[in-house]
């Protein structure tokens, strides 16, 4: 029985790797002479990069960048194992996680950092990236960034605004001639599940800046800024961005990445395609996906829906399991061939997250003795 095992994290308590080996090792358990095939997932935000990182047998590069309050922060990039293709990921830069609670204001935060890594990696020859921008603490429209890679933004008196959300509104002229002129030899390739246009009332501001700290007077005046600094740079590039699906993505990072020219694309995607998930799949008997809780978002593009939909396109059916089960999973059925939550009895949100290890190796076991029993007794495999 040939087996392709492919979670997204679930989060809080056990990283998509962490899953995998788990699922795999209930298989290999249950099943005499099983092949498990173990596929990481991850949709740009959090663990984006380790993922990768294991799918390709890439190596990751430590260093120091500006972080999003504006100090010096020890983080690290990746190097895919195609030894071309750098990975940035949003989180472990300028995310929302290093802010403390308290110091949470996306007026001040700052998208710099990702910038710098952008340098070093070019400096290092590099010129092919992968960008995660899922969990970000900012939202300054990739004003930061942009400054970092040699844009000029000046304010009414000709000085140059901080790289902050805060500046948005100050801005009076933008100039990109001093970006770096290496940056036209490079590509980029956005890994988001955010849709979001920069502004308005679905865009970057209105629906993730209460969640990065902004106050409603804020959000108003983060908006304005961002309509407004979104103006001139598309004036400065005879371009029209900040209406694309994505713009809006880590507090408006999108809209500063399409500046650049790059393309925006769903993270599972390129996850599923650094790892050829497409031909191990292709080959199995059954695919093993989850998250940390499935429901009827769970098919508006999330990482075990678009396995479950590449499953689907190859013949080969799919099995969710995943923490929890929540509303509308019942819609799920039509795209699984069952859906399975860890739990086995009433348990505080606490304890499940505490436990999900043994729930889950007990979980994963369960349905590995299900499908080895049915095959045995069908002679299907």
């Amino acid at each position: 029985m040939k087996i392709v095992v492919a979670p997204d994290s679930y989060k809080g308590s056990l990283s998509a790797k962490e899953v995998g080996i788990i699922i795999k090792e209930a298989f290999t358990q249950e099943i005499p002479g099983v092949q498990v095939h173990l596929v990481p997932m991850a949709d740009g935000g959090e663990g984006t990069l380790d993922t990768l990182l294991f799918a390709t047998h890439g190596r990751r590069i430590d260093t120091t960048a500006t972080g999003p309050l504006g100090e010096p922060v020890t983080t690290s990039y990746g190097v895919l194992g195609d030894a071309e293709t750098i990975v940035i990921e949003m989180a472990l830069v300028a995310g929302l996680p290093m802010v403390p609670a308290v110091e949470r204001n996306p007026m001040l935060t700052t998208t710099f950092g990702i910038g710098e890594l952008i340098l070093e990696a070019i400096q290092k020859g590099f010129r092919h990236f992968i960008i995660g921008l899922g969990g970000s603490a900012t939202n300054d429209g990739g004003l930061g960034m942009l400054q970092a890679l040699g844009a000029i933004f000046l304010d009414k008196y000709n000085q140059r605004v901080s790289p902050t959300g805060d500046s948005l509104l100050q801005v009076t002229s933008v100039d990109f001639s001093g970006l770096n002129p290496k940056l036209k030899e490079c590509s980029f390739k956005i890994a988001s599940d955010v849709e979001s246009p920069l502004c308005g009332t679905n865009g970057a501001t209105h629906v993730f800046g209460p969640q990065k700290g902004a106050t409603a007077a804020q959000v108003i005046l983060l908006d304005e800024g961002m309509a407004h600094y979104a103006r001139l740079v598309e004036e400065a590039l005879q371009l029209k961005l900040q209406h694309i699906p994505g713009a809006g993505a880590a507090g408006g990072l999108g809209f500063g990445f399409l500046a650049l020219g790059a393309e925006i694309l769903s993270g599972a995607r390129i996850v599923a395609e650094a790892a050829g998930l497409k031909h191990l799949i292709k080959e199995a008997d059954w695919v093993i996906t989850g998250e940390g809780q499935s429901d009827y978002q769970t098919a508006y593009g999330k990482a075990p829906f678009f396995v479950a939909s590449m499953a689907k396109e190859a013949g080969v059916n799919t099995i969710l399991l995943s923490g929890s089960l929540g509303e509308g999973h019942e819609q799920l059925l039509e795209h699984f061939v069952s859906c399975h939550s860890i739990l086995h009895a009433p348990v505080s949100l606490a304890e499940a997250m505490t436990n999900a290890r043994i729930y889950l190796a007990s979980a994963a076991r369960n349905i590995a003795r299900l499908l080895y029993h049915a095959s045995q007794k069908s002679n299907l495999f």
